[in-house]
């Protein structure tokens, strides 16, 4: 399970001039008609991106800032130990579970698939627990934590603000029949994927404050669990969606800017940096997009990637529901194929794969030196960024979906259920063996 797959299995599909599948649609043009495009290459000056992505007011959020880039600026130990585990998510609900998030008196906050959100004290005490949803699918959502109160949707359609001191209910509101994303919060304000039955979505604005509905987009997606990114460098917001399509629109209008069809759902959050969008699909791809005009740059293939037309369900075999981590020039991403890829942000070629033991499904988290991915194999592995090898692996007893938090003082993560019995999923600690 330590020996990496060799860099000539990797099936790449990049560079300038590679046809690939349905590209850019304009403003206002239906996304099915959408022919398919050359893609142009990562000719962009890759500059850092100079806008900063952390707003006034915010303590924390999903992926790390606004542009979902899974980096976190710190170090992990050579070696780990459990210190404690927490009862967690009781589902069996297929989508990726909430990632535990910082609490600003230490700890951690945990929105899970029983509808509670937990605060747990570093010594794994339960501060308090409070339910903000009776749903039997709860939230898998990541609270978005500002000004004093913790922003989660749940299954049942609201979004509920919630205090972080004490777990009192601050405001709920009801914004469609299903809110799986993790809220993405900018000045003041909660951008929201929001999913309606028919199948079709939206993404709404709403006042952080009040709870108050903003704004709505009304043209129909297809149940987007996608969270939403916002680059404020290129003034755009954008989230995927069942559809196969990307939807981007501008933070100051807003107004639709413009749709990129990867080919197969779009489930996992969209990492933006340098101006690039980094979105998993489906399809088996990772693809690179442009921000500023939704030009499909690069494609890159994952070992078992598969066609829709030729597989009806390509999460099976080769498709990618993992959430991407970006940082310093070089993408970070798992695959149900049970790989763990880096790729050339640049040029989509790859870097390295490494196996794990089952479909990786959750978020990848960046640190200055590894790489942190949960496997359905159970197992938690901390990669070397540089070459992919194993640095250690930690085994729980469900399978790994969350996105890891590296803390000052520990490693936090959650877990699915275990299938079978009635065995909760836990919230784990882990510190320096």
């Amino acid at each position: 399970m330590t020996e990496r797959t060799r860099r000539d299995l990797l099936r790449v599909a990049g560079g300038v001039g590679v046809v690939g599948l349905a590209g850019c649609a304009s403003l206002g043009t239906d996304p099915s008609d959408a022919g398919p495009t050359d893609f142009e290459g990562a000719d962009l000056p890759l500059d850092l991106d100079a806008r900063a992505q952390s707003p006034d007011g915010l303590t924390t959020q999903f992926r790390q800032g606004l542009r979902n880039h899974g980096h976190i600026d710190a170090t992990i130990p050579d070696s780990v130990e459990v210190e404690w585990a927490v009862p967690a998510n009781r589902g069996d609900h297929t989508a990726s579970k909430g990632s535990p998030m910082p609490a600003p008196s230490g700890g951690v906050l945990l929105a899970d698939d029983t509808g509670r959100v937990q605060s747990i004290a570093s010594d794994g005490t339960v501060r308090w627990s409070t339910s903000i949803s009776d749903d039997d699918r709860g939230s898998h959502g990541t609270p978005a934590v500002a000004d004093g109160a913790a922003y989660v949707g749940t299954y049942d359609g609201v979004v509920s603000a919630v205090s972080v001191a004490d777990g009192e209910v601050l405001w709920q509101t009801e914004v469609g029949d299903a809110a799986a994303a993790s809220p993405t919060y900018h000045e003041g304000k909660l951008y929201v994927a929001v999913e309606y039955a028919t199948p079709s979505g939206t993404v709404v604005v709403m006042d952080a404050e009040s709870g108050e509905v903003e704004w709505r987009d009304d043209r129909p997606t297809d149940h987007p669990h996608s969270t939403v990114a916002v680059d404020l460098e290129r003034d755009r917001f954008l989230f995927g969606s069942n559809d196969g399509h990307v939807y981007a629109w501008s933070v100051s209008g807003p107004d639709r800017a413009w749709t990129f069809d990867t080919g197969g759902d779009v489930k996992a959050p969209i990492a933006v940096s340098r101006g690039i969008a980094v979105v998993p699909s489906w399809a088996g791809t990772v693809t690179a997009v442009d921000v500023a005009d939704g030009a499909g740059l690069w494609q890159f293939e994952t070992d078992e990637s598969v066609s829709p037309s030729d597989d009806p369900d390509p999460v099976r075999t080769g498709g990618v529901m993992c959430a991407p981590a970006v940082h310093d020039g070089t993408v970070y991403v798992g695959s149900h194929d049970g790989n763990a890829y880096a790729i050339d942000l640049a040029t989509g070629e790859a870097e390295w794969s490494t196996p794990t033991g089952g479909w990786i499904t959750g978020s990848v988290t960046a640190t200055d030196e590894h790489v942190l991915v949960g496997s359905y194999d159970a197992h938690l592995y901390a990669l070397d960024r540089e070459d992919g090898s194993v640095t250690w692996a930690v085994e729980g007893r469900g399978e790994v979906t969350s996105a890891p938090l590296v803390a000052d003082d520990a490693i936090y993560y959650a877990e699915r259920a275990p299938e079978g019995g009635d065995a909760a999923g836990m919230c784990y600690k882990l510190v320096p063996a």
